[in-house]
């Protein structure tokens, strides 16, 4: 059952949103071998070491990157989130554009008492938006749609890295 927002869609876009639907896993390759690196970058969480919070994602990244052959894709960590009217903002990705490479921004404390981000949140914030890069150089949609299918490839690619 497609989300709201489907009806809204041009017939192109219909398309595209359909056939990221339609993608429901992505199995990850010799996971159980992420799994320090993982470790490691919830005791940073945890102890509010942003730059090496920002390492670790940065070589989860990498590891996730060469596993699926995509690009490699910048990773820049912030502390307190930004919120407006509408709630706070978790993760940003933005596509390879010109000669810029792909960039993944997440932010490591709320918003309202800028405390630390529960490690799962922060992991499932930072998967989400590495599944935006898989959707445009992995699977080679013209655009990321958050469809049912994008969140079970999420969820899956999430209790991977998790051992769940």
């Amino acid at each position: 059952m497609p989300f709201k927002y489907y009806e809204r869609l041009r017939q192109k876009e219909k398309e595209i949103y359909n056939k990221s639907d339609s993608i429901t896993s992505l199995p990850l390759l010799n996971a159980e071998s992420l799994f320090p690196l993982v470790k490691s970058l919830e005791e940073s969480l945890k102890n509010e070491e942003i730059l090496s919070i920002q390492r670790y994602l940065r070589e989860l990244a990498m590891a996730l990157s060469e596993r699926f052959h995509v690009s490699p894709v910048r990773i820049k960590v912030l502390e307190v989130r930004p919120s407006n009217h509408y709630g706070e903002l978790h993760g940003l990705y933005y596509p390879k554009m010109d000669n810029f490479m792909p960039a993944i921004i997440l932010w490591m404390k709320t918003a309202k008492k800028a405390k630390i981000i529960a490690f799962k949140t922060f992991l499932r914030t930072f998967v989400h938006e590495f599944c935006h890069h898989l959707d445009y150089e992995f699977f080679k949609l013209p655009e990321s749609f958050h469809t049912e299918g994008f969140y079970k490839r999420e969820s899956h690619l999430l209790h991977q890295l998790l051992n769940s």
